[in-house]
């Protein structure tokens, strides 16, 4: 086989812009029968129902899932199977939506007697609005395009495409509405980095209790030395006689002293400690550890309470065992 590389390229870029074209077109065509839809979905008291056949039918799947992640519960129901027997998924205070971008899919056709049949609202997306499904739905979102990414005018590229946007269009007028939050997001994701950087805080990561790394003032190095090497945190936080923070002992700091620091056992701590260490407060979202070591340039902190009392300890790796990094 002899490949152009040149060819490749034009394809590739004559199939981006043809896509390009067709959203900006359908940006152009968003009306008040789009609001109607959102408000149609805002209103429902059950599920948004997803459902389409084939490619239509794989951006239905996508649509559903970014929806539900997004404030508005939702889920995919093929329409095949809705006919034999999963129709019982799909209850009289759920809204559909529909995907077909012919607009005359059988198997989503076979569906409308029963919709109608238990008053159940049908939004219609397609790209012909003379269709069957767009002349029975209550409303209809029109995604036609002028022609498709495909030069043989055949594989489903950029109707695809627009259905694809015009789903996330709803999506994120939809979460606008709501008033939902990065918050509510990471609460449907909690197994994901970005669910664990929003949800997990300093309190559910760090060291506390007996496994806290701290010595007095008055301490020598010696005893600071053995804290760092109990607790592992590769730090140990010094406190005067009222048990408020006055520094913290690294082992950066011992690396960068060793060299003077004769017999450890005589040596007093305050002597290399790092005065006014940086805290945290144990409320604060682990996340924030991760932006307060990274611009600070270094490992650990100290997390203290509302009355800046030591409470706590964390270090770099606690925040990756975390999955917050």
């Amino acid at each position: 086989m002899n490949i152009d590389p040149s060819r490749l390229l034009r394809a590739a870029s004559e199939v981006l812009h043809t896509e390009a074209r067709a959203i900006d077109a359908l940006a152009e065509r968003i009306d008040q029968t789009f609001v109607a839809a959102c408000q149609l979905m805002l209103q429902c008291q059950g599920h948004l129902i997803v459902t389409g056949m084939g490619k239509s039918g794989h951006i239905g799947h996508k649509i559903a899932a970014t929806l539900a992640s997004t404030g508005t519960p939702a889920f995919f129901v093929h329409p095949a199977e809705a006919s034999h027997g999963d129709l019982g998924m799909i209850r009289r205070e759920d809204l559909l939506l529909a995907l077909s971008n012919s607009g005359e899919t059988e198997e989503v056709l076979r569906l409308l007697p029963v919709l109608k049949r238990l008053g159940i609202g049908l939004i219609a997306m397609t790209g012909n609005p003379d269709s069957t499904l767009a002349r029975h739905a209550d409303l209809h979102l029109d995604t036609s395009v002028d022609q498709e990414a495909c030069p043989l005018g055949l594989a489903p590229t950029a109707s695809t495409s627009a259905q694809l946007a015009l789903g996330d269009a709803l999506a994120v007028a939809l979460l606008d509405a709501r008033g939902f939050t990065a918050e509510d997001f990471a609460r449907s994701h909690p197994g994901g980095k970005l669910g664990r950087r929003l949800l997990v805080t300093i309190a559910d990561v760090m060291h506390g209790g007996d496994d806290l790394p701290r010595v007095r003032l008055e301490a020598s190095l010696a005893d600071a030395i053995v804290e760092m090497t109990r607790s592992r945190l590769g730090m140990c936080a010094v406190l005067d006689a009222d048990q408020q923070i006055v520094g913290v002992v690294t082992d950066g700091d011992l690396r960068r002293h060793v060299d003077e620091l004769g017999d450890i056992r005589s040596t007093p701590v305050e002597r290399i400690m790092t005065p006014k260490p940086r805290t945290i407060g144990a409320d604060e979202l682990a996340a924030k550890a991760v932006e307060v070591m990274q611009h600070h340039r270094i490992q650990g902190l100290l997390v203290t309470d509302r009355n800046d009392r030591l409470i706590g300890a964390l270090n770099f790796q606690d925040l990756l065992q975390a999955g917050v990094v």
